[in-house]
């Protein structure tokens, strides 16, 4: 028999969560794949079982650093990889170097938390540079991503994902510069900041030290524009989102590198550019973006130019442009670069020109879930009819910032969330309540037994 502190498990209800599950999940348009007939020749009886040809599957692509040529602006490869049992596409992305809308957009047809084994996942590590000088830092809001041109080193390029400002909170926009640079840098709460949390029922005080509870992470870089900042983040599943209060966030592994290489002085320019450009082997390459919501309003208008720059291409240069393949682009918006130039092939034969990889034994940045002991204090996060809902939850809880540890666990015709272990109650209610704040779910303190560990998935 499950305990909860002294209350048996069965007064316990069973929590309503499928609708609150998909409202916490990014929703995505669904893609038409176009797919072609085929006709099926006869075959001899040698010829009705051909061998299959053996797939060299490579082991890992270019994710950050990148050698240009010339006026080169579309570089990187797509790539291709199979899930696992108990994979997800943020600890996927995180591997390959992409954020969370990188791979979400690419992917519209799989759960980012639990997709099934055996799928195919694309990875849209191929980018095209925006519109605008190449020179120090450049971020592309719509992408959400950063590109770096050292002063000192012609023709080479780092790229990272980025976390952004939340809609009410948006990142600015123009031409700044890095003013200053702070290693295990202290957090001065803005008032605004402090009120909004006083309301959540999560009150911070007035400076954050560094530490895990530092949104700052271990490096910080001052912008020009009043209190924004270049910054780690101590919750790294928020890359490739908006979830900052305007400051540009990256994993803790590309801000330890960008800050080492980026002196003070350098120039950093924030623009929004959903639909970008660019040639290769005379041929033309459209990227599209979803617009964020602060420039939603203007999304004909950002249409408009870019045809009207297509047409001004086109009397510039000996280019045919698939006006139809530039409509279904735009309207898919999924992130990926595709030629659009004549004969360019329906909308999918960039994905299919894409560089297989074999899938690695863990995920890089992966925190793994201790195993539950008896005498553990743990805490039950939630129980679900659905298993998937289960996995779901728990997969979100891991990926908080600080990460929740948590798994489910078969509990008769009922699936359990249960977080832990953790050292103290002190430290276990800190959850319930971080919990409470960030999913609006009454978490319980939790007692295992041996009939719960039998039970953990």
């Amino acid at each position: 028999m499950f305990s909860l502190w002294g209350k048996p498990l069965t007064s316990i209800q069973t929590h309503k969560n499928r609708n609150w599950l998909l409202k916490c999940l990014t929703v995505c348009a669904l893609v038409l794949w176009l797919q072609g007939c085929q006709n099926l020749p006869l075959f001899s009886s040698e010829e009705l079982h051909p061998v299959t040809p053996q797939i060299t599957l490579q082991e890992s692509i270019n994710t950050h650093t990148f050698k240009l040529s010339g006026e080169q602006t579309l570089f990187g490869v797509l790539a291709r990889i199979e899930t696992g049992s108990d994979d997800n596409l943020p600890d996927i992305a995180r591997h390959f170097g992409l954020g969370y809308n990188d791979i979400v957009l690419a992917n519209p047809t799989l759960d980012p938390w639990v997709p099934a084994a055996k799928q195919q996942v694309l990875l849209p590590a191929r980018f095209i540079l925006p519109d605008v000088p190449h020179k120090g830092i450049v971020i592309n809001l719509a992408n959400m991503r950063l590109f770096y041109f050292p002063i000192d080193q012609k023709h080479t390029l780092y790229t990272y994902p980025v976390g952004i400002g939340r809609q009410s909170w948006g990142t600015p926009t123009g031409l700044t510069e890095i003013i200053a640079k702070r290693p295990n840098p202290s957090w001065v709460v803005p008032d605004s900041i402090q009120r909004e949390h006083a309301a959540q029922g999560d009150p911070l005080p007035k400076v954050v030290p560094s530490g895990p509870d530092n949104p700052l992470g271990h490096y910080a870089m001052l912008l020009g524009f009043n209190s924004y900042l270049i910054h780690g983040t101590n919750k790294p599943y928020g890359i490739g989102m908006q979830v900052s209060h305007g400051c540009i966030q990256l994993y803790p592994e590309d801000i330890e590198v960008l800050y080492k290489m980026t002196p003070i002085g350098t120039p950093v320019r924030i623009v929004h550019q959903p639909y970008m450009l660019a040639w290769e082997d005379n041929k033309l390459y459209l990227e599209a973006h979803p617009l964020l919501p602060k420039w939603e309003a203007q999304k004909k208008q950002l249409q408009k130019n870019l045809y009207a720059d297509l047409r001004k291409l086109t009397k510039e240069k000996p280019v045919n442009i698939d006006w139809q393949q530039v409509e279904a682009i735009l309207q898919r918006s999924d992130g990926v670069p595709k030629q659009i130039s004549k004969a360019s092939g329906s909308l999918d034969t960039a994905v299919n020109q894409v560089v297989e990889l074999k899938r690695p034994d863990t995920w890089a940045w992966q925190n793994p879930v201790a195993r539950l002991n008896n005498q553990d204090i743990a805490v039950l996060a939630a129980s679900f009819k659905a298993e998937n809902d289960a996995k779901k939850f728990a997969a979100m809880l891991n990926h908080q910032g600080p990460p929740i540890p948590a798994r489910t666990v078969r509990n008769d015709k009922t699936f359990l969330v249960v977080a832990g272990p953790f050292k103290t109650v002190k430290q276990a209610n800190q959850v319930i309540k971080r919990i409470k704040i960030n999913f609006e779910m009454d978490a319980k303190l939790f007692k295992p037994d041996g009939v719960l560990l039998s039970g953990l998935n």
